[in-house]
């Protein structure tokens, strides 16, 4: 099969390959799924960097977690009829060392999501680590209908789907976007926009939470702490799944005499049953027109160097993906 694969740590251009590597067979329990689309996520890249001291958790990496694709032969035990099934894939490349930038992958059988005959390639290779992210965020500490959400990042892989997600969950939404020029992109019917760069974003927001918000989606908690207490409600929730500085400060006591519970989501370590239910709960979404993914750029398998180096420069808004031929 055709894949990208890199045996060290670096930069994209240095330690990337693309060429053939033998095709994969299924085990016990798995489906082997000849890929259209690879998905591209921050976590990948930082993962091939070396981001925080990280090592090579295997000698050989072939990255991605995030697919759509067929699945095309299965493993013992598994029903031989979801051969020809369209699927989406998530978590092929954690704890796992041959990821989705390939031909094929072989991943547990529950791992390959039917996907929706009406639904895109490209929607499904967006559902896997910016899916159940957003859908951990959102419903983590129980239901949000008639619920105030409040999700930072809003243009964001995470932060568009946490949004849209808590739409259709039956929430009221209020996002915010870094510039005031974006306020554009957002889609009124889902959500209140406001601009962090307006004089007083805290009152912005309170003019659609009075009494403040029930629950954050929190991408800077680093950034946004301050702001997060000015705006949220007695025993409200911080979901954080992401901050700029290492060792984030917070405001200790006023966050405490208010009750609020701060939540930090690694996605590689959900329960697993936690992500069984957000794969039900994004597929059934998705399939009455809930979710929708904006795509940034497209890229050839051949220009895997590219797409990393888009992702790693954090240019644009939208999903990155590779094309597989």
């Amino acid at each position: 099969m055709l894949a990208s694969w890199y045996d060290e740590q670096g930069p994209a251009a240095d330690v990337l390959h693309v060429g053939e590597l033998p095709d994969p067979v299924p085990g016990p329990g798995e489906v082997r799924v000849r890929i259209t689309v690879s998905g591209v996520n921050p976590g990948d890249t930082k993962k091939r960097r070396g981001w925080l001291g990280s090592s090579m958790p295997f000698p050989r990496v072939i990255p991605h977690s995030d697919s759509a694709g067929v699945i095309d032969t299965v493993g013992a035990g598994v029903d031989a009829r979801r051969v020809g099934q369209r699927v989406w894939v998530y978590g092929a490349q954690s704890y796992r060392p041959f990821g989705t930038a390939a031909q094929y992958t072989v991943v547990p059988a529950d791992l390959a999501v039917p996907l929706p005959d009406h639904l895109s390639d490209e929607l499904g290779a967006s559902l896997g680590i910016p899916g159940i992210t957003a859908h951990r965020t959102v419903f983590a500490d129980g239901p949000v209908d008639g619920r105030l959400v409040l999700v930072h990042g809003v243009l964001g892989g995470v932060g568009s789907l946490a949004a849209q997600l808590a739409h259709w969950a039956g929430a009221t939404v209020i996002a915010t976007v870094r510039r005031t020029t974006d306020l554009d992109h957002v889609d009124p019917a889902v959500a209140h926009a406001v601009a962090l760069d307006t004089g007083d974003p805290a009152a912005a927001i309170r003019s659609y939470a009075p009494r403040g918000v029930d629950r954050i989606i929190e991408v800077a908690l680093s950034d946004n702490a301050d702001l997060d207490n000015a705006v949220a409600a007695n025993n409200a929730v911080i979901a954080a799944y992401a901050t700029r500085a290492d060792r984030t400060e917070v405001p200790f006591w006023p966050l405490l005499f208010n009750n609020v519970t701060l939540r930090l989501l690694g996605s590689d370590d959900f329960p697993a049953e936690a992500k069984r239910q957000a794969a039900r709960d994004l597929t059934s979404a998705a399939a009455v027109g809930a979710l929708t993914v904006d795509v940034c750029d497209r890229y050839p398998l051949d220009d895997i160097t590219k797409a990393h180096d888009h992702v790693d420069t954090g240019g644009g808004h939208g999903r990155i993906l590779l094309t597989i031929p």
